[in-house]
């Protein structure tokens, strides 16, 4: 391994791996050995901090900033070395093993480029890698604008997620169901529209590894003007499969935009689109009866738990009381019980009947690779297709892809 203030070969070192003790990353030491051979280093905390000072830190493109559960006393080194790297233009991915979410998303915010769990999936570093050297895809031109379907208007069907408490997997859900639609045939896939309307926390963009766009926040502020070629700049295209409507860059109030802003947006990507997915904020706004009354179905997302039962029954009183089409909520039970638990199935009978609810979709718990998934920016048909959850979102988008179809057909 190469000392990163020396260089036997008279290479420039281009990377270095940042750690209190590298050993205890053997997978690391392999894979960066790999990608780069001998050009590459290794330094302690302490060291990064006095090596960035160095002539010889020009050179790096990157670092790995690999730590585990006992770094977590020394966040806020962690965060100097981040602040430190990205003023000298290095990039950082960020290896992390048995660290908090709030952690990681401390160190996130302070800038590093990549996140990798520790142990490493199998080429995922030199995917990172990629990814960083791609250029940045936040400067948004014409030619870059997204092509929309041209054609008859589609008056695409409207689907809508709303998680009724924190983590219960709704935008896990959008995302996925969104992309298992895109991709649900191979001759001729309908055209899908993913909208992130959670305009302060919403995380789509984090969940398909796609930049915020200054963009989104012009467009919904001045949706009065908006034309199909304003719509079209403020998408993104995944994998040129579906477009995606990410939140804003900045957090932004959720009042920001009026139901009137709300019905323009939607109308048009339903007339361009056969499928538009919608991700709600937990948060009833003004413009919720908007999205409420355009939905074709409104999944209320929940799990086998006392605030989701509780959130469930104010939400379906609050729709009552304004006599509001409470029928059109779907209500979708995430991290279900498995088909063996019986006690857990009966749980789940006597919250729905206490409820006064139908629980007509009962999804299963995905475990660790849906957070891995969300983490790695890819959805779980890519990462972890074999995973449980995958398959049952794939039987709901084949299931509703195939009614559309019916419809459609006999129209």
């Amino acid at each position: 391994m190469t000392n990163a203030t020396t260089n036997e070969d008279n290479n420039a070192i281009l990377a270095c791996t940042i750690s209190r003790d590298v050993q205890n990353f053997d997978l690391l030491i392999e894979d960066m050995e790999a990608a780069l051979g001998e050009r590459w280093g290794d330094l302690g905390f302490a060291e990064a901090l006095a090596f960035f000072g160095q002539p010889e830190a020009d050179s790096l493109e990157f670092v790995a900033l690999a730590i585990d559960g006992e770094d977590e006393d020394d966040l806020t080194m962690m965060g100097e070395i981040i602040s430190r790297a990205k003023e000298k233009r290095i990039k950082v991915v960020l290896i992390a093993e048995d660290v908090t979410p709030a952690a990681l998303h401390q160190l996130l915010r302070k800038g590093a480029d990549e996140f990798v769990p520790y142990p490493l999936p199998e080429g995922e570093l030199q995917e990172a890698i990629a990814r960083m050297n791609k250029p940045d895809p936040a400067v948004v031109t014409q030619e870059t604008a997204v092509s929309l379907p041209q054609g008859a208007s589609k008056e695409g069907a409207l689907f809508v997620f709303h998680g009724l408490a924190g983590g219960v997997g709704s935008t896990t859900m959008a995302v996925n169901l969104a992309w298992e639609l895109a991709t649900t045939s191979d001759k001729t896939s309908p055209k899908v529209c993913l909208i992130d309307l959670d305009l302060q926390f919403g995380t789509v963009s984090t969940y398909l590894d796609l930049p915020r766009r200054e963009t989104v926040f012009e467009m919904l502020s001045d949706t009065a003007s908006m034309d199909d070629d304003m719509f079209s700049q403020a998408l993104q295209s995944y994998e040129d499969k579906m477009e995606v409507l990410t939140a804003p860059s900045d957090m932004v109030p959720l009042d920001l935009i009026t139901p009137e802003d709300i019905q323009r947006v939607i109308e048009t990507a339903r007339k361009h689109f056969d499928y538009v997915i919608v991700d709600m904020p937990s948060t009833l706004v003004q413009w919720s009866e908007t999205i409420l009354q355009a939905a074709h179905v409104y999944f209320a997302v929940i799990e086998l738990d006392m605030r989701s039962a509780q959130n469930a029954l104010r939400l379906k009183r609050a729709l009552q009381a304004e006599e509001l089409p409470f029928n059109k909520l779907r209500f979708a039970l995430n991290r279900a019980p498995k088909f063996t638990d019986l006690n857990g199935k009966s749980r789940v009978k006597r919250m729905g009947e206490s409820l006064g609810i139908s629980i007509d979709l009962q999804l299963p718990d995905g475990g660790k690779p849906v957070m891995q998934s969300g983490d790695h920016g890819l959805p779980l048909a890519s990462s972890a297709a074999k995973n449980p959850l995958r398959r049952e979102i794939a039987k709901l988008a084949k299931s509703l892809h195939s009614l559309g179809s019916s419809d459609a057909e006999a129209a």
